[in-house]
């Protein structure tokens, strides 16, 4: 039996979304409050419950349909869409690698009839840094009787204190690396309001620590070795599941350009007399934006298409296909803002928040320099 409404996925039902989304982004930018009022939208709309596994009554919302949401929330508000990507990231990797506790679970998704709850995986750490740069984690579980007993910091747990679960990245005391789901009310749960950033002010990816935090038995979930033997981050390597991030991002960049549509046909310089919209040199800028989201678009939606097929050759290219969305959605924002000059860069314009949002795509792994090294080894090692 459903438990969870299959969403309305037409291109008016999500452009609808993300016009109530934006209502609310410019405000929750500047104070960087946890956007309530944009995740109960998405709430609403069951875009936060998409990708729920059928065998939990969801409607297991497939990757091409996951990024057409992430699109459109991203376009409403980039701190939204990371919090949702997050969040359906976590559904999905539930539904097809089940691994957390089943009253865990089932606790999360009864709190997510009654309203947005979140949960996301908390990795990285203040001396590590990014966990799909190497190394292992210094949080630690160590098994008792009653079950694990959680210490550590982590550094940029998007969703903070507004989390319902963290999945926390984990070192074990008999060696072992794996995770463990916590409820993020528990004892022994502080937060370090560590997080002022460019962009997705609004995200709340603050410090987190644990001390002393009891959890039961089935909390720990050990990742698989590598056939070397080697613990890996599964951040390292992209799969279908891991263009939700890029898919926010294109919401971004088409954010800003009709921020930019918007502008151009409203600006009448006196000199002119007439909109700049009117202009050829105006209009080659347009074209220019637009060419670059069709190119990320296509590099997504492309992408996701031959996976659905079953082309498993494309699986090397995904992290560089990547890359080459976010060098899109860069040069789309950063087009649109230097053809306004000072205004696309002043507080009142949406384009200077959509500037800063879109160039933190940078930072979501695997990160460029990373993915460019691994495709360089990969095709001078071919034969």
């Amino acid at each position: 039996m459903s438990r969870f409404p299959v969403p309305d996925l037409s291109a008016g039902a999500l452009a609808k979304v993300t016009a109530e989304i934006a209502a609310t982004a410019g405000d929750y930018d500047r104070t960087g409050d946890l956007p309530i009022a944009g995740l109960a939208v998405a709430h609403r709309a069951g875009l936060l419950t998409a990708t729920v596994g059928a065998r939990y009554g969801g409607p297991a919302a497939g990757p091409r349909d996951t990024a057409r949401i992430l699109t459109a929330l991203g376009e409403g508000d980039a701190s939204v869409g990371l919090l949702a990507a997050n969040l359906l990231n976590t559904h999905a990797a539930q539904d097809t690698r089940p691994s957390w506790p089943a009253f865990s679970y089932e606790d999360l998704l009864r709190r997510s009839q009654d309203g947005p709850a979140l949960a996301n995986a908390v990795r990285a750490e203040p001396e590590l840094g990014a966990p799909a740069r190497g190394g292992l984690p210094r949080t630690t579980v160590v098994r008792e009787p009653e079950g694990w007993i959680l210490n550590g910091h982590k550094a940029y747990a998007t969703g903070g204190a507004g989390l319902a679960y963290h999945v926390v990245w984990v070192l074990a005391d008999d060696g072992r690396v794996g995770h463990v789901v916590v409820p993020g009310d528990l004892p022994g749960i502080t937060w370090q309001q560590t997080w002022d950033h460019l962009g997705l002010r609004a995200s709340n990816t603050h410090d987190v620590v644990y001390a002393d935090v009891r959890l039961p038995p089935e909390a720990f979930t050990e990742i698989p070795r590598g056939a070397d033997g080697v613990y890996r981050d599964p951040a390292v390597a992209t799969g279908p599941g891991g263009f939700g991030h890029p898919a926010l991002y294109i919401g971004v960049a088409r954010a800003a350009r009709a921020a930019f549509v918007d502008y151009a046909r409203t600006r009448v310089p006196a000199a002119l007399r007439k909109p700049i919209a009117e202009t050829e040199r105006i209009q080659a800028v347009a074209g220019e934006i637009d060419l670059q989201i069709v190119q990320a678009e296509t590099l997504l939606h492309g992408a996701l298409l031959r996976l659905e097929a079953g082309d498993t050759t494309l699986l090397p290219e995904l992290s560089l296909i990547k890359v080459a969305i976010a060098r899109a959605v860069i040069a789309a924002t950063q087009t649109a803002v230097a053809a306004l000059g000072n205004p696309g860069l002043t507080r009142s314009n949406p384009l200077e928040r959509h500037l800063r949002d879109a160039l933190c795509i940078r930072v979501h792994p695997p990160q460029e320099d990373a993915a460019l090294l691994a495709g360089g080894r990969r095709i001078l090692s071919t034969s």
